[in-house]
């Protein structure tokens, strides 16, 4: 194109120059060499600047590919996000079966062990480490009852013919006989059972009471003391001897429990209990931490004296989560995981129509 323009200016230079003589013959020779000139810098610098543009060209290609490669690895990310909710809560339903399994092998374990024969308690050493394998095991315990030292542990709820009643857990340490071979020969721990909230405020009363009895005036002591020393005649001193009433007691060993997070912690100061916990029962009752715990679970109850109402044996293989509610819990869980994954696909379909 340069070469053309050049050709063109020459000639019009030339045609000029031959009608106006020799002295414009001249002026436009000097005219077509500036003229000449002029284009040769135009054209140097047309092509100087060409590489810089096709640099410039080359640069912005390379930053739309970069900017293009970020933004399939966002549309990446994102397609993976819309099916994360889907594969949680997959995982949580497949949780579910295991959960369920475990449950159903140890509901097993409970009713095989609540079937054998009932062991004497005192052929098992209270002390030994094997206590704990003895868990959902029935024993025979036969002693007398502190009920001085219960402690009762709630509110737990008992319905009755469709009436919900609030009570407590009556724990009561079980002593040894003296002279009694068939007797414990080391106290534990019986939760006795259920009593309603009138049944423990009567106890708490009855309590009360003793202790005020067993404490008479200091001026009284001083004065039968004080005649005990001066009188000449012998008193005769009677041990007064409680009457001690054996029971005899079929139980289950049991542990301590594991609280949930709503439930508060207890406070023995208190004499507030919400959750077995058997080493701080223990040291409440002024029994070492490693003492047994027993629930009752004895079924011949006395009509007139129903209260404390042992456990059932059936209520002890049942589970506040049975094996249906896992499977319920894996149903749920299973079709949430279908209707997210099923939004997320629907979701993105139409970006691939429109592509």
């Amino acid at each position: 194109m340069a070469a053309a323009s050049i050709s063109k200016s020459l000639t019009r230079l030339c045609r000029g120059g031959g009608g106006g003589g020799g002295g414009g013959g001249g002026g436009g020779v000097n005219g077509a060499l500036s003229y000449l000139q002029n284009v040769w810098i135009q054209s140097s610098a047309f092509s100087t600047s060409a590489p810089s543009l096709s640099s410039a060209v080359s640069d912005s290609k390379s930053i739309s590919s970069s900017q293009t490669q970020e933004k399939e690895k966002r549309s990446i990310w994102s397609k993976m996000f819309l099916f994360l909710p889907g594969a949680i809560t997959f995982g949580l339903g497949t949780w579910q079966i295991f959960r369920r399994q475990d449950k159903i092998d140890t509901l097993k374990f409970r009713q095989k062990r609540l079937e054998l024969e009932p062991l004497k308690f005192n052929d098992l050493p209270p002390s030994s480490n094997k206590m704990e394998t003895l868990e959902f095991r029935r024993v025979a315990c036969r002693g007398v009852f502190d009920e001085e030292r219960t402690i009762f542990l709630g509110p737990r709820s008992r319905s009755i013919s469709g009436v919900t009643e609030n009570g407590y857990y009556a724990i009561t340490p079980l002593l040894p006989i003296p002279n009694d071979s068939e007797s414990i020969k080391a106290p534990i721990l019986v939760n006795r059972g259920w009593v309603p909230r009138s049944w423990r405020d009567k106890s708490f009363e009855i309590s009360r009471d003793r202790k005020i009895k067993s404490s008479p005036p200091l001026q009284q002591d001083e004065r039968s003391s004080w005649w005990r020393f001066w009188s000449k005649k012998p008193r005769k001193v009677e041990d007064q001897i409680p009457n001690v009433t054996a029971v005899e007691v079929i139980g289950v060993v049991r542990g301590s429990e594991k609280p949930s997070m709503f439930v508060p912690e207890n406070d023995p100061s208190g004499s507030q209990w919400f959750y077995v916990d058997v080493p701080a029962i223990a040291r409440a009752c002024g029994l070492p931490e490693r003492t047994v715990y027993v629930e009752d679970i004895n079924e011949n109850v006395d009509p007139s004296n129903p209260y404390p109402l042992p456990k059932e044996a059936n209520a002890l293989i049942h589970s506040s989560v049975m094996p249906q509610d896992h499977l319920n819990y894996m149903l749920t869980w299973y079709s949430l995981s279908a209707a997210v994954t099923f939004m997320a696909v629907k979701r993105l379909r139409p970006k691939r129509n429109r592509r």
